[in-house]
């Protein structure tokens, strides 16, 4: 019986130890989590236009998007209008406060989409906007299912560093403006509603 008694020691200390860890969860580097209010307004709100240059074999200067793979053949095979399904681009892309191309960036959309449907143009996003200004330092990670034919679409704020430290939220996209093939423009009405200040 003698040798049972620094298992139960142990057994009772490590009940302790796991609620401390679950107390100190809520404050992360030394910040308070922030949660949205429970009539739904959001504890950040931001709205951001992001500008897509595609690589059209000339515009190398200008150019912030390029294209890592070709359509699929079965994408050509099965679309009356090509989907490009299977294409994926790679970009690096100017966001801006105001619509204009030529307004001041406030951050830099990195990442990748790729067309993800044969019937009808649909991306799926993945990247980060990372933010280097003096009203915003960190970076801001949203994925998601972009389905261009909806007027606006939903992707998720999947978390953040710096300033967004692991932020929650969503991204309602619009398409703003789009020129051919190769330029197109995004409003992002960015809500989070979960905050760490």
């Amino acid at each position: 019986m003698q040798g049972l008694m620094p298992t139960c020691k142990l057994i009772t200390v490590i009940p302790a130890i796991l609620l401390l860890l679950g107390l100190m969860t809520g404050v992360a580097h030394g910040r308070r989590r922030l949660v949205s209010s429970h009539d739904g307004e959001p504890c950040l709100n931001m709205t951001v236009y992001y500008h897509d240059i595609l690589y059209d074999g000339t515009n190398t200067a200008n150019a912030t998007a390029a294209a890592a793979t070709q359509p699929t053949l079965l994408s050509r095979s099965v679309s009356i209008n090509d989907t490009y399904f299977g294409e994926i681009v790679v970009f690096n892309d100017v966001v801006t406060a105001a619509p204009a191309l030529a307004s001041a960036p406030v951050a830099r959309a990195e990442g990748f989409y790729f067309y993800d449907r044969k019937e009808a143009l649909s991306a799926w996003f993945a990247f980060s906007l990372v933010f280097n200004s003096t009203a915003h330092r960190g970076t801001l990670n949203l994925m998601g299912a972009d389905l261009m034919a909806e007027k606006t679409r939903d992707i998720s704020v999947v978390g953040g560093t710096g300033d967004f430290f692991m932020a929650r939220g969503v991204a309602t996209l619009r398409t703003d403006t789009f020129q051919g093939l190769y330029y197109f423009r995004l409003q992002m009405d960015i809500k989070l509603y979960e905050c760490y200040v």
